[in-house]
């Protein structure tokens, strides 16, 4: 699902005349992420990175959480839907293996790091919420709402709490390290839940 961002927000894609200097600006994000924490990262050294001005930055961006959360979608958010014909457990099993190899990789990095550095800057979690996490949830709970109507899940079942339990225990796992998130720990979970639900 595509973030649908307002009018009032600059996180897509500048008039292409302006196309390369957005892209160096990313870049710069990107690589100075994998050098150095979300929490060192500055609008200046990204600025000096990608070998613009900092006015530049703040023209498009108007702070660091909307930058990196531009970044974020735009280069790093992993792909993870499922064919359109799979069923509803298809999808869902697809979805967590997916999101279990991303959250081993540099992606679950910037995840958790956003996440801790939204402790002491909520505009940091406003952003990654409002541009990441509440449109992937929001498509999941209409997933599973088709899957209802479809007969294949109970009617009873609420949907949120299937949302909040399976990929909740993925993030629970990402920012606590309690454990490896490992694909036969997905295809545990995923059995589990399918109990629950009666699939």
């Amino acid at each position: 699902m595509k973030v649908k961002t307002p009018p009032s927000v600059r996180l897509g894609r500048p008039p292409s005349s302006s196309a390369d200097s957005h892209d160096a600006i990313l870049s710069a994000v990107y690589e100075l992420l994998q050098e150095m924490s979300l929490r060192d990262l500055t609008m200046e050294k990204v600025a000096k990175r990608a070998g613009v001005g900092k006015p530049t930055l703040y023209r498009w961006w108007k702070t660091k959480s909307a930058l990196v959360i531009a970044m974020f979608n735009e280069r790093i958010v992993p792909e993870i839907d499922a064919p359109p014909a799979a069923s509803f457990e298809e999808s869902i099993r697809h979805k967590v293996l997916a999101l279990i190899e991303a959250f081993n990789g540099f992606f679950g990095k910037v995840i958790a790091e956003i996440v801790a550095e939204g402790q002491s800057d909520p505009q940091v979690l406003s952003e990654f919420n409002e541009f990441y996490i509440k449109p992937r949830r929001a498509g999941t709970i209409e997933d599973i709402r088709l899957a209802q109507r479809q007969g294949q899940i109970p009617a009873h079942v609420d949907p949120e709490m299937v949302v909040d339990a399976v990929f909740g225990s993925l993030y629970y796992h990402l920012l606590l390290k309690l454990k490896p998130l490992t694909p036969e720990y997905g295809q545990r979970l995923i059995e589990h839940c399918r109990k629950l639900l009666e699939l």
